[in-house]
C-alpha cells in the first residue's frame, strides 16, 4: 500500500521520551498502514536510542523503519528522513514532542480526502501548542483569523500574521515533492535550522489547506533545550548562520510576487535579525558582536531595501541600541515579550 504521509522523528539520545512521541502517532493512525514513521537515530551513543529504534521497526515493519547515521545534527536528520520518506506528505515531529491523536486522525482523514479529489494541496497547516512543564500551562498558536478554513486556498487570500503566529515547523506538513524537487539548505551540526525549513520552501507551495486543530504538542522546559535563553545565547553563531542562509535564499522584494506572502516572509526575516541582535547582547562569545555587525553589513550589500526594513524600523532600532543603558532596555523588552508570548 502506498503511504499518504511520512512522519520523521529525529532522535539523539532520546530513549527517555521517544516512545511517547512514536505512540502518539500510532494512536492517531488507528492501525492504518498507509502511514510511515521514519525514526532517524542521529548517532546516539549515550543511551538506548538505537536499540529502541530497531525494536520499533521490528515490531511494526509495515509502518516503521529505523535509519542510523553518524551524528550530523537536527537538519541532517530531517534530510535523512526526507530521503527515506515514502509518503506523499512529510511531517517532522521532534522526539521530545508529540501529536494529539484526535487531531492526527482529522489530518489523516483530510489528506486522504483531498488526495482522492486530486486537490493537489502542497502544504497542510495545523495549530501547535506550547506545553510549558515548569508551570504546567499551555499556549495554543492557531491561525483562525489569518487563514481561510475548510478549503484549498492560495497565498493571496491570507491575512496578517501576529508576531506570535509564525508558521513554525510544528505547524507544517509539506507535500514531499515540494521539499525534494529543489531541496532545503539545512546545514549539519547547526541548531535553529527549523527556521529555514519553515521559510525557504513556502514560495513553492501554491495550494494550501488550514485545518484548525491543535495537532503538535511542543515540549518546553528542559534546561538544555535549544530555545532556552542561556542555550540560545551560547549558540548565537548558529543563529547567525541560519539567518544568513535565509538572507541568501531570496531577494524578497524581487523574487516573491504575491504581496501577502512577501509581507509574511519579510516580517519573519525581520524577527530573525532581531533575535540575532538581542542574543548577541546576551552572549559571552568573544566574536558575537563582530559576527552580528558583519551580518548587518552583508545584508546592506545583498539587499539594501531589506536592510532598511530590518535595521531602520522601530524593532531594528530598539534591538540595536549600543549604549549600556540601551542594551539593558533591549534585553528587558525581550524578556517582557517572552513573558507575554511564552516562546521559551
Amino acid at each position: 500500500m502506498s503511504k499518504i504521509i511520512t512522519f520523521a522523528i529525529p532522535c539523539y539520545n532520546s530513549a527517555a521520551y521517544m516512545d511517547h512521541c512514536i505512540q502518539s502517532i500510532l494512536d492517531g493512525a488507528d492501525g492504518a498502514t498507509d502511514i510511515q514513521i521514519v525514526i532517524v537515530d542521529d548517532g546516539s551513543q549515550k543511551d538506548d536510542t538505537p536499540a529502541k529504534a530497531d525494536a520499533w521497526a521490528a515490531k511494526l515493519p509495515d509502518v516503521i523503519c529505523a535509519v542510523h547515521q553518524e551524528n550530523g545534527g537536527h537538519g541532517t536528520a530531517v534530510l535523512t528522513g526526507l530521503a527515506n520518506a515514502e509518503g506523499t506528505f512529510y511531517k517532522v515531529v521532534d522526539s521530545d514532542d508529540w501529536v494529539d491523536p484526535d487531531a492526527t486522525r482529522m489530518l489523516l482523514a483530510k489528506i486522504r480526502e483531498t488526495e482522492a479529489a486530486n486537490a493537489q494541496v502542497d502544504l497542510f497547516i495545523t495549530n501547535y501548542v506550547y506545553e510549558h512543564t515548569v508551570d504546567n500551562t499551555q499556549n495554543v498558536v492557531d491561525y483562525a483569523h489569518v487563514l481561510p478554513e475548510d478549503r484549498v486556498f492560495g497565498w493571496s487570500e491570507i491575512g496578517h500574521f501576529h508576531i506570535s503566529q509564525n508558521l513554525l515547523m510544528h505547524a507544517l506538513c509539506y507535500r514531499t515533492s515540494v521539499l525534494r524537487d529543489e531541496g532545503v539548505p539545512l546545514p549539519a551540526h547547526t541548531f535553529y535550522v527549523d527556521n529555514i525549513y519553515a521559510w525557504v520552501p513556502l514560495p513553492r507551495c501554491k495550494n494550501l489547506y488550514y485545518l484548525n486543530v491543535d495537532l503538535y504538542r511542543y515540549f518546553i522546559g528542559r534546561e538544555d533545550q535549544s530555545v532556552n535563553e542561556k542555550v540560545m545565547a551560547g549558540r548565537i553563531d548558529q543563529q547567525v548562520r541560519v539567518t544568513r542562509i535565509m538572507m541568501e535564499s531570496y531577494h524578497l522584494y524581487q523574487d516573491i510576487e504575491v504581496v501577502q506572502l512577501r509581507s509574511y516572509m519579510v516580517n519573519y526575516f525581520l524577527l530573525m535579525m532581531i533575535i540575532c541582535s538581542v542574543f548577541t547582547k546576551l552572549s559571552e562569545q568573544p566574536d558575537a558582536r563582530e559576527n552580528l555587525d558583519k551580518l548587518w553589513r552583508d545584508l546592506h550589500e545583498y539587499d539594501r531595501r531589506m536592510w532598511r526594513r530590518c535595521r531602520l524600523g522601530i524593532l531594528g532600532l530598539g534591538a540595536n541600541l549600543r549604549t549600556p543603558v540601551g542594551e539593558k532596555i533591549t534585553i528587558s523588552l525581550y524578556r517582557l515579550a517572552d513573558r507575554l508570548f511564552k516562546f521559551n
